[in-house]
């Protein structure tokens, strides 16, 4: 059976095999609204003293120089996407990265640029 080539060695069948591969919209929204996180650099510099220490509220407000509501609210969409995870001790609340994957990722990320810059 000779193969239909969509584009430029693509045949038909490995079109559909991708197709088929293809997570569904539902998961496409969700990546698209994970990685979409990563577009505020004042998430991703709180993501990058996280990845280095627990911290509170107030410690972060001081590192990227924004009031503590500011910080709070970046907190919260990096909490609704599973970043970042809190504790609470008295009335003290620290937060920390949700998990190792966070740092993989965010490790991923910054080698992947590192690699394209010049020395």
């Amino acid at each position: 059976m000779h193969a239909t080539y969509l584009y430029k060695g693509l045949s038909q069948d490995e079109a559909e095999t991708l197709q088929a591969a293809l997570p569904d919209e539902r998961t496409i929204g969700i990546l698209s609204d994970f990685f979409g996180v990563f577009a505020d650099s004042t998430r991703l510099r709180i993501l990058w003293f996280l990845s280095h220490k627990e911290l509170r509220v107030a410690d972060l407000a001081a590192l990227v120089g924004m009031q503590q509501s500011a910080v709070s609210h970046q907190l919260k969409t990096l909490r609704l996407q599973r970043l970042v995870k809190f504790r609470r001790e008295g009335t003290t609340i620290h937060y920390s990265l949700d998990d190792d994957h966070v740092r993989h990722i965010f490790d991923v990320a910054l080698a992947h640029i590192r690699e394209g810059q010049l020395p």
